[in-house]
C-alpha cells in the first residue's frame, strides 16, 4: 500500500546551498524614531563592487531623496551583499520601500549584465537601532565593513586609502580626520538623518577601525 502526503526523505525544494533567506518571522512594529540596519543578499555568485554596478546603485538611490517615509541614510555595498542605515515612518514603509530598492536595484543590475530573474534573497535582515551604543556600533559597522571582509587589501597590500569607495563614508562627518570628496568621485546620494539616533554627535569614528561581529534581530 503506497502512503502519500507527510515527511519524506528528498521532498521539498532543494537547497542551494549559497544562501538562504531571512527566517520568515513577524516583524515587530517599528517606532519612526529607530533608525534600522537593513541587509541585502544577493543570491548570484557575481561580485557587486564594480564600477558599472556602483554606477547603477547611484541611479537607484536617488530615487529615494526628499522621502519623508522612507530614507536610505548610509549605504555601502560588499561583494556579495549591501548594508543600508535607514529611516522608515513605520514598519510598512520600511517593507515598501525595502522592497522598491530591491526591485529597481535588480532592474538596474540586469540592464548591466544583461540577466533576468531575482537578484536578492527575498526576505533581508533587519534590526532595529534603540540605543545610542547601538548606534555608534552600527554607523561603524556599515561604514568599515569593507575591512571587517578584508577588501581593503589586495595582492597582500593595504590600500592608502582610508575611506571605501563603495559606501557612503564620504558623507560622514564625523571621523577622527576631515575628508575632502576626490576629484572624479561621484558619492552615493544619501538623506540627512532625522532620528535622534543618527543625529547625535558620538566620539568620532577612526576610518581604520576594522568592526567586530554585529548581530542581527528582527
Amino acid at each position: 500500500m503506497t502512503k502519500h502526503g507527510g515527511k519524506r526523505e528528498g521532498a521539498g525544494r532543494p537547497k542551494t546551498g549559497f544562501c538562504k533567506d531571512a527566517p520568515h518571522r513577524r516583524r515587530p512594529e517599528l517606532s519612526s524614531k529607530h533608525p534600522v540596519h537593513v541587509v541585502l543578499r544577493i543570491l548570484q555568485r557575481v561580485t557587486l563592487r564594480r564600477r558599472e554596478i556602483y554606477h547603477a546603485v547611484r541611479g537607484v538611490m536617488a530615487r529615494y531623496l526628499g522621502r519623508a517615509d522612507f530614507r536610505i541614510v548610509h549605504v555601502s555595498i560588499q561583494d556579495s551583499h549591501v548594508h543600508l542605515l535607514v529611516e522608515a515612518a513605520s514598519s510598512r514603509a520600511l517593507t515598501r520601500g525595502m522592497q522598491s530598492f530591491a526591485i529597481n536595484a535588480a532592474r538596474a543590475f540586469h540592464l548591466v549584465d544583461g540577466g533576468c530573474g531575482r537578484v536578492f534573497a527575498y526576505r533581508y535582515h533587519a534590526t532595529q537601532i534603540q540605543t545610542q551604543r547601538h548606534a555608534r556600533h552600527a554607523l561603524a559597522y556599515v561604514l568599515n565593513n569593507w575591512r571587517r571582509h578584508r577588501l581593503d587589501f589586495a595582492n597582500g597590500q593595504q590600500f592608502e586609502q582610508k575611506l571605501d569607495p563603495y559606501s557612503s563614508a564620504i558623507s560622514f562627518d564625523n571621523w577622527t580626520e576631515r575628508f575632502a570628496v576626490p576629484r572624479g568621485y561621484a558619492p552615493l546620494p544619501v538623506s540627512p538623518p532625522e532620528t535622534d539616533l543618527l543625529l547625535r554627535r558620538y566620539k568620532p569614528l577612526d576610518p581604520w577601525q576594522r568592526p567586530g561581529p554585529l548581530a542581527f534581530s528582527w
